[in-house]
């Protein structure tokens, strides 16, 4: 697993201070882009929350994602939310040290009192006494939000800042990846009440010794969710129940519960989306298919990955984004001259750098850019990497709708099934397309889309290039260092 170390500097601690008008909830922010570029410190929000505590509990639930290893429970890790600013709402975001849990609180218009947001992305600081100061606040007095320095901040601290070393694996990257392209494809499948679903939630396991493994469905009741042993028509997979306990943090604030997930084909364990639904805001938690594995060895962005048509058409539809809450697909194909289709495929290759999101509550792409060297997730992604390796090496030899691919000391056969290319490896037969094609596939289809040998070698070149630069980032929050450890959750062949 390749590792390297984020740095995070913050003017200034985040906190809750007393002020004239109540009380002030000051979220610091560090390096982060926004439509005049990067900026060191941006502010995004400057207003009061309509639901201050509910608000501040929502945070807390953010927060315990992104501190959370639901697999190794005696491990924590910290990276600090990420807060996007688009225009009419704030959104925060999170992700498990696991991999296996991705976290949202979207903060609506109804649920902010005062001017629009700016637009942008960045890192938030929390910290253990402002966790503390959140978890204190009681009743719905005033609550004053700051994203990002005021003035007054700006102008009295000497320069000096509050850095955080983290490190950021390149699986963490891809898992945040593969979380927005599993979203995608999830329909709304059950509704329940803000009384059914406190009665629901509170019925489910919560952390314990050692977190529960394998795959348990629900299914629609009535006005309800009740367990059933099979994954029957309906049904919604709920792997390690558990790893939703930091939606206690707002359940009596609750005033519905959605859950999305995908349609129930062959049985296997899918990942599915819990939101619940709070005045003026939204928090979901999207889970993984099992506590044992992350979001990082899911596959579903290989095929966008590669298609250098698809390469090409992400560098144009990203001039065209301007940090919008909800990307419409139809209209960037107008706009850029692009199939709907094509303009689908590139949404999916920017949601590999992070500079695209999924909202299931919209059922729609949102604008955000991370404010990590995101591009790593392609350039390290083991399965994508070897099958360059394999086209650059004229390993692959086309046959009509067949192909063999001679990897190793071994010849495997890949064939056209109804558009889904099948491999004699052992990564299909365990997986049969369930977790992305094998890169014996990939190989295939990169050579069936014209790469060359010289293609393939140059984009390895490049890729190795890159990788061993370290001046390459993403300049708001630079990335350097790298070192090799054990293979992560998810990670795949």
């Amino acid at each position: 697993m390749t590792r390297s170390v984020q740095s995070l500097a913050y003017p200034r601690p985040s906190a809750v201070e007393s002020s004239a008008g109540g009380r002030l909830l000051g979220l610091e922010t560090s390096g982060g882009l926004t439509p005049v570029g990067a900026q060191a410190h941006p502010t995004f929000f400057s207003g009061f929350l309509t639901s201050p505590q509910t608000a501040a509990r929502a945070l807390l639930a953010v927060a315990d994602v992104a501190a959370a290893r639901y697999l190794d429970l005696t491990r924590r890790a910290l990276l600090d939310p990420v807060v996007t600013g688009n225009g009419d709402r704030l959104r925060f975001e999170s992700f498990s040290g696991c991999c296996g849990v991705y976290a949202r609180l979207d903060v609506l218009r109804d649920g902010l009192d005062g001017a629009d947001t700016g637009h942008g992305t960045t890192n938030v600081d929390v910290n253990n006494p402002l966790r503390e100061a959140l978890s204190r606040l009681t009743g719905d007095s005033p609550l004053h939000l700051r994203v990002g320095p005021g003035e007054l901040a700006v102008t009295t601290l000497d320069g000096s800042v509050v850095e955080k070393k983290v490190p950021l694996p390149d699986r963490w990257l891809r898992g945040f990846a593969e979380a927005q392209v599993a979203t995608a494809g999830f329909d709304l499948r059950a509704e329940l009440s803000g009384a059914e679903a406190v009665r629901f939630l509170r019925s489910l396991p919560r952390s314990s010794v050692r977190a529960s493994r394998g795959a348990s469905w629900v299914v629609p009741s009535g006005k309800t969710l009740r367990p059933t042993t099979r994954p029957v028509a309906g049904a919604v997979c709920l792997p390690g129940p558990e790893r939703l306990v930091a939606l206690q943090r707002v359940l009596r604030h609750a005033t519905a519960l959605r859950v999305y997930g995908p349609a129930v084909t062959d049985g296997a364990p899918t990942s599915a989306a819990w939101e619940v639904v709070l005045p003026g805001m939204r928090l979901t938690l999207t889970l993984s298919p099992d506590t044992g594995r992350g979001f990082s060895g899911e596959g579903g962005v290989l095929e966008a990955l590669a298609t250098e048509e698809a390469a090409q058409d992400a560098e144009l539809v990203s001039v065209l984004l301007a940090w919008e809450p909800i990307i419409d697909p139809a209209e960037l194909a107008a706009r850029s001259g692009l199939t709907v289709a094509r303009v689908r495929a590139a949404l999916v290759r920017l949601g590999t750098a992070g500079r695209v999101g999924y909202d299931v509550a919209d059922a729609a792409y949102f604008h955000r850019e991370l404010p990590y060297d995101a591009d790593r997730a392609e350039r390290h992604n083991p399965r994508l990497v070897a099958a360059r390796t394999l086209a650059a090496a004229g390993a692959v030899t086309l046959d009509g709708p067949s192909a063999s691919v001679v990897s190793g000391d071994r010849v495997y056969r890949v064939r056209d099934a109804g558009g889904q290319l099948r491999c004699t490896c052992v990564w299909w037969t365990d997986h049969q397309g369930g977790r992305g094609p094998c890169k014996h596939a990939l190989a295939v289809r990169m050579v069936r889309r014209g790469l060359t040998a010289t293609d393939a070698t140059g984009s390895a070149a490049a890729t190795a290039e890159r990788v061993t630069d370290p001046s390459v980032g993403t300049g708001a929050g630079q990335v350097s260092g790298a070192g090799a450890g054990t293979t992560g959750l998810g990670d795949a062949r």
